[in-house]
């Protein structure tokens, strides 16, 4: 009989608890993520701004703000605004960081495809290396069957 090398030994168990651990943390991060709202304020408090994963949620400016040219204020709200969702950025990747952990967050890519790019040329050339494997073993088992 023919041994199966470490796949012999794999607790099955474990393996699934494993996952079923890693399902509830996503599970968790789906409902917190529906709650995290990014929020920018300019210094002098004339402009508040809610920013959440659907977009604007809430938009406040101050009586004093409508003194600023309409220019002024449509650059600051646009200022704030980047702000919010700045914010919310960073409490996303928060958020990721601590159902993932620090080196499987997903949003470190956000900001650098480039190491996003390696990670995906890796798997590739793992995935590669694996077909080889198997279809090389396909190939030895074909030619003993003389088939």
């Amino acid at each position: 009989m023919q041994e199966f090398g470490d796949f012999a030994n794999i607790d099955i168990d474990k393996l699934l608890k494993g996952a079923d651990e890693q399902f509830a943390r996503i599970e968790e991060l789906q409902t917190s993520m529906s709650t995290i709202v990014g929020r920018g304020q300019d210094e002098d408090g004339l402009v508040t701004v809610e920013y959440g994963s659907e977009g604007l949620r809430d938009l406040h400016l101050h009586p004093k703000a409508m003194r600023l040219s309409s220019g002024e204020l449509a650059d600051l709200i646009k200022v704030v605004l980047r702000d919010a969702a700045a914010d919310l950025q960073t409490q996303i990747s928060g958020a990721m960081s601590e159902a993932f952990g620090e080196d499987d967050n997903p949003m470190k890519f956000v900001n650098n495809p480039d190491e996003a790019l390696n990670k995906i040329k890796e798997a590739e050339a793992a995935y590669n290396r694996t077909f080889e494997d198997v279809m090389g073993e396909l190939d030895r088992i074909r030619r003993r069957l003389d088939l």
